[in-house]
């Protein structure tokens, strides 16, 4: 039943975090500009992480997940639960803000319903650099400052200024990706040049999550713990 709960929390978690950061985009990117929809991403996630991040660990990204699971704290089959979970809440985001554009007379101001993607203002070669640049650093930012319980209070605030300051650098560029569910479910309904595109917003953030699990543990010292999973209670001894 836990296994459940932590699956179904990062469906949510996922669904909420792409509709209202990639719903920023598409409802407000014209008259916001790129502060509203990186705040929109950063305050979402911070959220997130406080009301979610007891339950699941508040991934809401499979690139996370992957650094989890690299860093030896989430077994396989979680991690593929997981992935299921967050692809499945972004594409059901991605639903509704594709029926708010057609059918609730919502202007989609970016033209792409808010997708990632590369040739006008950066090419493949220079996405794929930057998809894993701005991941390493979020994704680092995650595994370290989870892993420091004296960090505890504060962990949600770093990791929602980390995704904030990615999408602050990136999304001129590309959209600013960092996770391959907030990339396919958008992508999906756009199709075209958006879906064609998206295995680069899927393979590189990866690459950057898996790199920041390998530099995680200099960082944070082999006494670290990340909480990918919370912790079953102990059993009683006798």
């Amino acid at each position: 039943m836990n296994d459940i709960r932590r699956y179904a929390v990062e469906f949510l978690g996922t669904l909420l975090l792409v509709f209202f950061g990639v719903g920023a985009a598409v409802a407000a990117r014209v008259q916001g500009g790129v502060v509203v929809v990186a705040l929109a991403f950063g305050f979402t996630m911070l959220a997130m992480v406080y009301t979610l991040g007891p339950i699941s660990g508040s991934h809401l990204n499979p690139a996370v997940t992957l650094g989890v699971l690299l860093s030896g704290k989430i077994s396989l089959l979680g991690a593929v639960a997981y992935w299921i979970a967050q692809f499945a809440g972004a594409t059901v985001a991605s639903f509704v803000l594709w029926g708010l554009t057609r059918w609730g007379d919502v202007v989609d101001q970016t033209g792409a319903l808010g997708t990632n993607g590369y040739g006008a203002h950066i090419n493949r070669g220079g996405a794929a650099v930057l998809e894993v640049a701005l991941t390493f650093l979020f994704v680092l930012v995650v595994l370290v400052v989870t892993s420091r319980t004296e960090n505890a209070a504060v962990a949600g605030t770093a990791i929602g200024l980390a995704l904030a300051t990615a999408h602050l650098v990136g999304i001129t560029l590309d959209g600013t990706s960092v996770n391959p569910a907030r990339s396919f479910g958008p992508a999906i309904f756009e199709g075209g040049a958006a879906l064609r595109q998206l295995w680069v917003f899927i393979v590189f953030p990866l690459l950057g999550g898996a790199l920041a699990a390998l530099v995680a543990p200099l960082v944070t010292g082999h006494g670290g713990r990340y909480r990918g999973e919370p912790e079953e209670p102990a059993p009683a001894t006798r």
